[in-house]
């Protein structure tokens, strides 16, 4: 089985919804985010999850300072544990509307690598 989270590194939008853009573009592809809310990491996360997986170099490194040292290495960068690229997941929040629909492209190819590889883990 397997159990997915997500949460920030900061406290800016704890209770807060996804941005309207990326409930927009989940929506368009058939998934409803609107009733997720923003909560922080925590420390026992990092006891609850197997892996723990930034969206990029900043987050990782908060991450890794947060982590207990002997789960320190269940963090990972998401694109290189995903697919091999050290490749940082871009924040489209300034963008337009169309960076929103690029990272979910980029995300749903993330994920479809990821759930390769935990398949190939678990076997």
């Amino acid at each position: 089985m397997i159990s997915v989270d997500s949460a920030g590194t900061g406290a800016w939008h704890i209770g807060d919804p996804p941005d309207r853009r990326s409930i927009e573009v989940a929506r368009r592809h058939g998934i409803d985010i609107s009733g997720l809310r923003g909560r922080k990491v925590d420390k026992p996360d990092f006891e609850a999850y197997d892996l723990i997986l930034g969206m990029d170099g900043e987050n990782v490194r908060a991450l890794r300072q947060m982590a207990p040292a002997e789960l320190s290495a269940k963090v990972h960068l998401f694109m290189a544990y995903a697919s091999g690229r050290d490749q940082d997941v871009p924040d489209p929040y300034y963008d337009g509307p169309e960076a929103f629909e690029r990272l979910y492209q980029m995300l749903e190819a993330g994920c479809s690598s990821l759930l390769e590889r935990l398949d190939e883990r678990a076997s």
